[in-house]
């Protein structure tokens, strides 16, 4: 997108600073396309898109994207909502509301150590195809008769897929409901917000499709991991390689219309930032009559759970139940009392307890070095701050 890429859209009295980096993020740090929201006190005082979704469509308010990881804060949210209602315990074993997950030695595995990703199971350990993710159960099965990678609740290591069955099979025993038609009936319904975890509703939405990093971008350091994590790790992102090597090889890539028709509940969620933000402001306040959860579940899901080195050696992420919190360098939140999640090309949703504000930030491309969602928080904190 040239440096004169049109915004369009509207930021109220005090949030000029926000509107400004989201403008400054098409002219100098490599976005293309995106939106940008923003309720504070249950109002919305921010919403702002511009650039394309695709090579033949310019981003519109209604313009939906895929945001990955992101779909975790849904998971988490709803995992609160049910404890709140009695349904679930954070610190009940997992196979008190699943017995068939207690097999190879899981039978003291946590909610909380799932939500937490301390359960050793980061990864899949047997090979499936989209198939068997779209009948559910194959992937149930797998979980049920893999045995923990390290003795569950001693380390930690990002379950960037299996997380999304694994509770996915809880809020379905708990229910009767898959994670996506929970979220739809409890959540999205109620909020009137377009976001959705699965197949997108009929007719199809505005979606963006996604683009890859340009290609003669300079890539950040590697980081210097074992082949023995390596793989363990691969296999964490391709769920038993069912997805293909790099987010973007088709088919089975994230354009693929098949992988779109299938409930991913770690990472299969399409919304526009309006709609993510109006999520994430009501779980710290009123939205139009809508509170998601209380001050006691946002108070335990700013408590650290799991932090520094993982399990694979790598410096990691805050995790608290579910959520990433404040005090990952690359990726800032706006303080100490936020929690929310990112995704896999820079988007991010994230709600402020301090502040009661959501924020949702969406993208239609990913870039190897990404500072776009770093300099909307940072900008945010002036307007709050200020």
């Amino acid at each position: 997108m040239s440096k004169g890429a049109l915004i369009h859209g509207h930021a109220e009295e005090g949030f000029g600073p926000l509107a400004d980096a989201f403008a400054r993020n098409f002219a100098a740090h490599g976005e293309t396309g995106g939106a940008c929201a923003v309720y504070l006190d249950g109002r919305q005082v921010v919403d702002l898109w511009g650039g394309a979704s695709d090579a033949d469509r310019p981003w519109r308010a209604d313009t939906a994207a895929p945001v990955f990881s992101v779909t975790k804060a849904l998971l988490a949210i709803s995992a609160y909502m049910l404890v709140e209602r009695g349904l679930l315990d954070l610190d009940a074993p997992v196979a008190a509301y699943w017995p068939e997950f207690a097999e190879a030695g899981k039978a003291a595995v946590t909610v909380r150590q799932i939500l937490s990703h301390r359960a050793g199971l980061p990864a899949l350990d047997t090979d499936l195809d989209l198939s068997d993710l779209a009948a559910w159960q194959p992937v149930i099965r797998a979980l049920e008769r893999q045995k923990p990678l390290w003795e569950p609740g001693t380390a930690y290591l990002y379950h960037a897929l299996t997380i999304g069955w694994l509770i996915g099979e809880l809020i379905r025993r708990t229910t009767g409901l898959t994670p996506s038609r929970f979220f739809a009936a409890e959540i999205a319904g109620p909020l009137n917000a377009d976001v959705w975890i699965g197949p997108p509703p009929e007719p199809l939405r505005h979606i963006a499709r996604v683009a890859p990093p340009p290609p003669d971008e300079a890539s950040p350091p590697a980081v210097l991991i074992d082949p023995f994590h390596r793989n363990v790790i691969g296999r964490a992102i391709s769920l038993g390689q069912v997805f293909p090597d790099g987010l973007f090889a088709e088919p089975g890539g994230v354009n693929d219309p098949a992988v779109w028709s299938v409930e991913i509940p770690g990472g299969g969620t399409a919304a526009t930032a309006s709609a993510l933000a109006r999520v994430l402001a009501a779980t710290v306040g009123e939205v139009d009559g809508v509170r998601l959860i209380g001050d006691d579940s946002v108070r335990d899901a700013l408590t650290v759970r799991s932090e520094g080195e993982d399990w694979a050696g790598v410096p990691g992420v805050r995790f608290s139940t579910g959520f990433k919190i404040n005090g990952i360098p690359w990726r800032p939140l706006l303080s100490d009392a936020s929690f929310g999640h990112d995704g896999a090309c820079g988007q991010l949703a994230f709600a402020d307890a301090d502040a009661k504000l959501g924020f949702g930030y969406t993208n239609g491309g990913m870039l190897k070095t990404d500072t776009r969602a770093a300099h909307l928080v940072l900008a945010l904190r002036k307007c709050i701050y200020q």
